[in-house]
C-alpha cells in the first residue's frame, strides 16, 4: 500500500503538517489503521480499498450526526478521501483508558439524551453499513415495516444466499410475518441511534468522558441500541440504571431485546459463517418460533 501517498493527501485535504512517526494500530477486522503524528496532534487514519470510499463517507456522516446531537462525545472527522486504489478516513485521536467502566453511568445518561433527538421517519437520508454488510436506510413511516423490510428481512435475504438452512429460513420468515405481536401497545419514536453499539465501540478518557465510535447511524427504536449493548456485554448495570433514570423503557422491552439482537446475529452469520447458527436458533425459540 502506498501509505506515503495517502498521508500526503491527508496533509493536503486537512491542511495539517505530517510530523514524526506513523504507527500501525488496531482498527478492527475490516480496515488497516494507523496513528499519525501531525502538527495538529495525533490523528487516527483508517485505510481500505477504493471500494470502501462510500462506507467511509457514511461513517463520517454518522459521526457528524452524533456530534451535532451534542449528547455523547465522538471523535471529530478530520478528513476523508481517495488516493490511487485506496480510500481513507482520518479522525481525531482519542487516548482511551483500559477500563472504561467508571464512565458507564455517564454514558447511560448521555445516550438517553442522544436518543431524545428524533427524526421525521425511520431510517436515514443515506444507506450505510453494519460491519461490512450493506445496511439500507430507506425512510419509512412505520417502524414495524422498517424493521421487517430493511433490517431482518434484508439480512434474511443475504443469509439465504449464504446457505442458511431451510428450517431456519422458514422460522425467520414466519417471525417476519408476525412482528406485530411484539409491539402490542408500544409505538416507538424515531430516535437517533448509533446502530452498532456493542462493547467494542465505546471507550472513555482518563478524565471520565465516554466516547462512541464506528457507528451505523439511523433513526429507529431506541431499544434497538440498548438491545445490542446486551449482546456481547461491556456496559454494566450502572449504565442501564442511569439510562432508565433519564428515560424509562416501555413495558415489554425485555422480549424485544431478542428480536433486535437477531438482526445482528444473522448479520454475523452473513459475515463470519455457521458458527452463529446455534445462537440464531436459540433466539428464535425464545421468540416462540
Amino acid at each position: 500500500m502506498a501509505l506515503d501517498q495517502v498521508l500526503d493527501d491527508l496533509q493536503r485535504e486537512a491542511g495539517i503538517a505530517r510530523l514524526g512517526e506513523v504507527r500501525a494500530v488496531g482498527g478492527g477486522s475490516i480496515n488497516r489503521a494507523f496513528r499519525v503524528e501531525s502538527g495538529a496532534g495525533p490523528v487516527f487514519v483508517k485505510v481500505n480499498t477504493r471500494q470502501s470510499a462510500d462506507m467511509f463517507a457514511a461513517e463520517a456522516a454518522g459521526l457528524e450526526a452524533i456530534r451535532e446531537a451534542r449528547a455523547v462525545a465522538t471523535p471529530v472527522v478530520v478528513a476523508l478521501g481517495e488516493t490511487g486504489e485506496h480510500a481513507w478516513l482520518a479522525l481525531e485521536w482519542i487516548d482511551f483508558v483500559a477500563n472504561a467502566q467508571p464512565a458507564a453511568e455517564r454514558l447511560g445518561r448521555e445516550l438517553a439524551a442522544m436518543h431524545a433527538v428524533t427524526g421525521e421517519h425511520f431510517g436515514w437520508h443515506r444507506d450505510n453499513t453494519i460491519g461490512s454488510t450493506p445496511q439500507p436506510n430507506t425512510p419509512t413511516e412505520e417502524w414495524i415495516d422498517f424493521w421487517r423490510d430493511h433490517r431482518l428481512g434484508h439480512q434474511l435475504e443475504l443469509a439465504v444466499r449464504r446457505g442458511l438452512p431451510g428450517d431456519s429460513e422458514r422460522r425467520l420468515t414466519a417471525l417476519l410475518g408476525g412482528l406485530d405481536q411484539y409491539f402490542d401497545g408500544y409505538r416507538p419514536e424515531s430516535s437517533l441511534l448509533h446502530g452498532d453499539l456493542w462493547g467494542g465501540n465505546w471507550g472513555a478518557t482518563r478524565d471520565g468522558i465516554p466516547y462512541i465510535y464506528d457507528p451505523a447511524v439511523y433513526f429507529g427504536d431506541r431499544e434497538a441500541d440498548l438491545a445490542m449493548t446486551r449482546l456481547f456485554g461491556g456496559f454494566g448495570e450502572k449504565f442501564y440504571e442511569a439510562y432508565q433514570a433519564v428515560w424509562p423503557l416501555a413495558p415489554g422491552w425485555e422480549r424485544r431485546v431478542a428480536l433486535y439482537n437477531l438482526y445482528h446475529l444473522v448479520n454475523h452469520f452473513n459475515l463470519f459463517g455457521t458458527g452463529y447458527l446455534g445462537r440464531i436458533e436459540d433466539v428464535l425459540r425464545e421468540l416462540g418460533r
